[in-house]
């Protein structure tokens, strides 16, 4: 996915928001274009549900400007409401439900008339793989399905931008992955934009067309996985040989910086790059030049937790007390 020329469907310029003397968001400024899938990451505290909280209407700002859906959030709240839907870390089901009546109850918030609400559950129920339990009360379902009926729930409304809020906290690796999937459709299938918020850096490497990092109420960096793994030095061109010349004389054309190892099952050349297409093309043209063969070849960069480590001194795993 690619951000292209959208309009934004989300906007805010200088976001400020304190609880008492505790400031928790320092003048942010966010921009989400349309039909893409924008991720706030950070630890616990950082700032994020506060976020999503003022961008959904939920509570109010201290500061700052912000428009979503082309609404000014001040002046039409109604109208963002009608344009967006929520699912917070907290299922919005009702246990004492089937799946299905979950769904039918959406409808009718909704005003849906009784057979299209009837036909959007059935619909929505074989798109989130919940068909077996559709007539089973909620309080059996697993995390990963209630999950997905949440979503499925927040569907009805056919939002134009979802606010999904650490959507797969506590959830098993697997069904972790299967969110993963139903959220790429999110865009690809209804044309949605959706803002994530997340601590875990893979689902922000994962999903994102951007990620925008956010600490301590500020967001320190904004960009593609790629561009904020640039940022962080240590990146570098791994280039493998079978013959020990090859890899001697590749050393020696590359110049220095270039770490060698040398031993009868790793012949192998790490060469600093910034991961960019023109440093490896720079490399690959020189060894061409020298006509040296190479066996293999990989780009390794940093990692998104590199980057958060880099950037905030500290790993998204630790603990604050506002969110």
């Amino acid at each position: 996915m690619t951000n292209g020329h959208r309009l934004p469907a989300i906007s805010a310029q200088g976001l400020r928001k304190s609880y008492g003397d505790k400031l928790v968001l320092d003048g942010i400024d966010i921009v989400v274009p349309e039909g893409t899938i924008y991720s706030l990451l950070g630890p616990n505290g950082a700032g994020k549900t506060t976020t999503v909280q003022i961008l959904s209407t939920l509570i109010g700002r201290d500061g700052g400007e912000v428009r979503v859906a082309g609404h000014d959030l001040s002046a039409e709240a109604n109208a963002v409401r009608q344009a967006i839907g929520v699912t917070g870390q907290f299922a919005a089901v009702d246990e004492l439900l089937t799946g299905r009546e979950n769904l039918l109850l959406m409808a009718d918030l909704h005003h849906l008339p009784r057979k299209a609400g009837r036909r959007l559950a059935t619909e929505l129920l074989e798109r989130f793989d919940l068909v077996e339990a559709a007539d089973k009360p909620a309080s059996t379902y697993s995390g990963g399905m209630t999950r997905r009926l949440d979503l499925a729930m927040t569907l009805v409304g056919d939002p134009r931008i979802i606010f999904l809020d650490e959507p797969t906290t506590g959830l098993d690796p697997r069904s972790r992955r299967s969110m993963w999937e139903i959220i790429r459709g999110l865009v690809d299938e209804y044309s949605v934009t959706v803002f994530l918020t997340t601590q875990y850096l893979e689902e922000a490497d994962q999903l994102a067309d951007r990620i925008a990092v956010l600490d301590h109420g500020r967001i320190v960096a904004e960009g593609t996985a790629a561009e904020l793994k640039r940022l962080v030095p240590g990146g570098h061109i791994r280039l493998e040989f079978t013959d020990r010349d090859a890899l001697v004389a590749a050393a020696a054309a590359l110049g220095t910086g270039t770490e060698v190892r040398d031993s009868e099952d790793d012949l192998t050349l790490a060469v600093p790059s910034d991961g960019g297409v023109q440093s490896l093309r720079a490399v690959l043209d020189r060894l061409d030049y020298e006509q040296i063969e190479v066996a293999g070849l990989s780009v390794q960069t940093p990692t998104l937790d590199d980057v958060f480590l880099t950037l905030t001194g500290h790993s998204t795993a630790d603990k604050e007390t506002v969110r």
